[in-house]
């Protein structure tokens, strides 16, 4: 009876544990696609009711969201998307730019056929999901399409560090995820990528890398600066 219980109580912790991590994932898309914005609070009772979940699930996913930078909890306002200063942006997509660059210059060629196959099925579903304007599904593919690329690095100590870095700022993706306009610029440079790892040409690839991170962090610096400059005209103003 014991044994049954404990089995019992292990499967609900596993399935409790399930539920957080895809609460989780559900809000980290939304924020990356802007559908939840900067500063937006995010109440448990609310989200709780959206998703179909219980309150203490939405707490501990919030939770897990705060330790990666998305989420910070504000006094007198509780947890809200995380607004993340231009500075700061900066200085990650600066690192960022160093790690991906370095993975893309250890990718070995010719590149194994099972990996250039895997990435030519990523990209082709990334480009029908923009194709169709389905900003979830082109995010996921996205997400998929440069792990497969990094890990082709060998090295998984470089790939988890890029991992972390790019989660870190993925509230900067918030202007683009959803464009069209950047969706389809990211289409052909994934394509690019791909066109260079069959050629064998390092160079072109390790610029596409560098050249990929640009759009997104300069849309949310000149996004943040715009609305910081818009409140301190505003607090001018005032008598």
């Amino acid at each position: 009876m014991l044994m049954t219980t404990g089995k019992a109580q292990t499967a609900l912790k596993a399935q409790t544990t399930e539920r957080v991590r895809s609460v989780a994932a559900m809000l980290e898309e939304e924020i990356v696609l802007g559908w939840l914005l900067p500063r937006e609070r995010l109440v448990e009772e609310e989200l709780a009711e959206r998703l179909a979940v219980k309150r203490h699930v939405v707490r501990e996913a919030l939770a897990d969201l705060e330790r990666v930078g998305l989420v910070e909890r504000i006094p007198n306002r509780g947890a809200v998307v995380k607004l993340l200063d231009p500075v700061e942006v900066r200085q990650i997509y600066s690192v960022r730019e160093v790690l991906e660059t370095l993975a893309a210059e250890q990718i070995p060629l010719p590149v194994p056929p099972a990996v250039l196959d895997r990435l030519r099925a990523l990209q082709r579903q990334h480009a029908t999901a923009v194709e169709a304007a389905d900003a979830r599904a082109a995010f996921r593919a996205n997400m998929q399409f440069h792990e497969t690329l990094f890990r082709a690095c060998g090295n998984p100590h470089l790939v988890e560090l890029i991992q972390g870095l790019a989660q870190k700022v993925h509230g900067a993706r918030s202007i683009t995820a959803a464009s069209p306009e950047h969706l389809q610029l990211a289409r052909d440079e994934h394509a690019a990528m791909v066109e260079a790892l069959q050629l064998g040409d390092r160079d072109r690839l390790v610029a596409l890398c560098r050249q990929h991170l640009g759009p997104s962090r300069d849309a949310y610096i000149a996004a943040v600066e715009a609305r910081f400059a818009r409140q301190a005209a505003a607090a001018s103003s005032r008598p």
